[in-house]
């Protein structure tokens, strides 16, 4: 079993006991078994997808980063929201500011362009969670 932690600059969203945990990263996704060894690695905005007794229930996370140590897993991101909890309406508009704002990504500084670009990719996989699952 695997202790898994999601905490964002707002709040701990997360904290169970699971079985597998699979984390989207900058270089690709990877799953994290009991036992896997130790692992720092940045978090990129997607879904994650936990396994719990034998049931799989998804997490849309932000930027940030994942540290595996033991049976230990921490992810500290810039974001988090719960399958459920998705506000599509909220997501589509988020995407449109975000649109609206990269049509001056030339007059932007790059920590600014980031920003904007982080809360589209997290936009963008909460719209992408809901198409998925129909809902």
């Amino acid at each position: 079993m695997l202790k898994l932690e999601i905490v964002t600059p707002e709040a701990r969203v997360y904290s169970d006991t699971i079985e597998t945990v699979v984390i989207p990263t900058t270089t690709g996704e990877i799953g994290i078994l009991p036992g896997h060894i130790p692992l720092l690695t940045q978090v990129q905005a997607g879904e994650l997808c936990v396994t719990k007794n034998g049931r799989q229930e998804y997490i849309i996370i932000g930027d940030g980063f994942a540290e595996v140590s033991g049976d230990r897993v921490s992810i500290l991101a810039e974001n988090a929201i719960n399958h459920e909890t998705i506000d599509t309406h909220a997501a589509e508009e988020a995407v449109r500011r975000a649109q609206e704002a990269l049509k001056n990504r030339d007059s932007m500084d790059p920590e600014e362009l980031d920003r904007v670009e982080a809360a589209m990719r997290f936009s963008m996989a909460q719209l992408a969670a809901k198409l998925r699952s129909g809902k």
